[in-house]
């Protein structure tokens, strides 16, 4: 048998490691990711601590995974098994292992409904149904999900500009904050304040909610921002204060929360319908023109 020098073996020990760290790196590079299937147009985008991607489908109603790494989601919750229509919103929590999923009715405008408006609960890593809870009247929007520290969930529901809640342990919605002046609520996001932050797609407007010690909601408060905001829609936090905001004017941003202030630093600019983002490593990974994200770098100020 021929002895290999100690050194020489820590060197090929290292060069090993070292492809293999280049591998998991590449593995994560990704500039964009498509949704292998036609017809899907997903609404929002959110992202699990190991680096999946989920979208839902406004036309079929199922829920698309892309794994880590890949460049293509694949249906993954099927609508024909899981009874899902029309999905907008959906928001995948870590701590609870659940993700989220805006359910709505494919009624309106006088025509019959089709599926039940609701906020529904999938298992984050086996795709399996946990749980459903009817918004309460049939024919609302679910548009957007965020989860606080205590697990509670909250949902907006547009044009009623109201935003729903879902306690721990609780078995049926409530409305937990309504106020016309946010204009077509869509995005929101909770920060280390313990506020519930929401944006307002045609006001362009952002607005805080503080959270009363008995859990109901605070006065709301707008928030001025340093830039306009064009079509406000996915909202995610990012940082304590800081959140990352999609505008299908063709923007990502960051906005850093002050007091009643938010610092907007454009992130990209250019980008066609931006309609949702989620932060995957150091890439926010921003949902375009309902069909596929897109990578876009990101370094928190």
């Amino acid at each position: 048998m021929v002895k290999v020098p100690f050194f020489a073996r820590r060197l090929a020990l290292a060069a090993a490691a070292l492809g293999s760290l280049s591998a998991d790196v590449d593995a994560q590079a990704r500039s964009e990711i498509t949704i292998n299937d036609t017809g899907v147009q997903p609404e929002n985008v959110t992202s699990s601590a190991d680096g999946s991607v989920y979208f839902g489908s406004m036309l079929k109603g199922t829920i698309y995974r892309a794994a880590p790494g890949a460049a293509e989601a694949e249906p993954w919750i099927l609508a024909s098994v899981a009874g899902l229509t029309n999905v907008l919103g959906v928001f995948a929590h870590d701590a609870s292992q659940t993700l989220w999923v805006c359910q709505n009715s494919t009624g309106g405008r006088g025509a019959p409904a089709v599926g039940q408006t609701a906020l529904r609960s999938f298992d984050l890593a086996t795709g399996t149904t946990k749980g459903g809870y009817n918004f309460p009247s049939n024919g609302g929007v679910c548009n957007d999900i965020a989860v606080a520290a205590d697990g509670t969930v909250y949902a907006t529901e547009s044009f009623a500009n109201r935003i729903h809640r879902l306690r721990p342990g609780a078995s049926e919605l409530d409305v937990w904050a309504t106020d016309a002046q946010i204009g077509t609520i869509d995005g929101i996001a909770l920060l280390a304040d313990g506020a519930v932050y929401v944006n307002g797609f045609s006001s362009g407007r952002l607005f805080r909610f503080p959270v009363n010690a008995d859990g109901s909601a605070g006065a709301i408060q707008p928030i001025e921002t340093s830039l306009p905001l064009t079509r406000p829609d996915g909202l995610r936090a990012v940082g304590s204060m800081t959140l990352l905001q999609a505008e299908q004017g063709g923007r990502i941003a960051e906005l850093t929360i002050s007091g009643a202030r938010a610092e907007v630093r454009v992130i990209r600019e250019g980008l066609s319908r931006a309609a949702g983002v989620t932060l995957v490593g150091t890439d926010a990974m921003v949902l375009v023109d309902l069909t596929k994200a897109v990578a876009v770098p990101y370094r928190p100020r």
